[in-house]
């Protein structure tokens, strides 16, 4: 089979000539840069506020006011021993003192604590502290955690041998 090289009959292969168009200029779309500006510094404030309420600073007793993270109106997670004689309850709501290197704060949880709460032993409770109008300080627990994981008392063994010294001299008193 030849090919041809001619065009077939019909079909116009001169080129054609360009037309002119009207001139635009490019137009940079500034609308929509400004809104993804907007959403990612939004976006960036969301994340930013995320993370730091999100995240439970570990604090002893002591120091609560002292320490960078340990403050007042805080989510933070407080660490103490609980005072003997000091638990008592009015309902569906407990409150005692827990002390740590000398410093007390008492604590009034919401809830009845669960598992092994009692006096005299090493405890961790989730919450926040409060200042009242008089200058006066409490703990607003939400949950009291008793036994400390293996991870913290890794990082933490001088708190956690502390709290152990503070709570055996705390059952031996009268």
């Amino acid at each position: 089979m030849e090919v041809s090289e001619e065009p077939a009959p019909g079909i116009d292969l001169t080129p054609r000539a360009a037309v002119p168009t009207a001139a635009r200029g490019k137009k940079k779309p500034w609308f929509a840069y400004a809104v993804l500006v907007l959403v990612l510094a939004a976006g960036g404030v969301f994340v930013f506020n995320f993370l730091t309420n999100a995240i439970d600073y570990y604090c002893n007793v002591d120091e609560i006011g002292t320490k960078d993270g340990c403050d007042v109106d805080r989510n933070i997670r407080i660490q103490g021993v609980v005072d003997k004689d000091s638990v008592s309850q009015e309902g569906s709501v407990t409150s005692f003192v827990i002390t740590f290197n000398g410093a007390s704060m008492p604590v009034i949880l919401g809830s009845k604590p669960t598992g092994l709460f009692q006096e005299c032993i090493p405890v961790v409770v989730t919450g926040k502290v409060i200042e009242d109008d008089n200058g006066d300080r409490f703990f607003e627990g939400d949950e009291v955690l008793v036994k400390h994981s293996e991870e913290y008392d890794a990082e933490n063994k001088d708190r956690v041998a502390t709290a152990n010294g503070e709570a055996e001299a705390c059952s031996q008193k009268d």
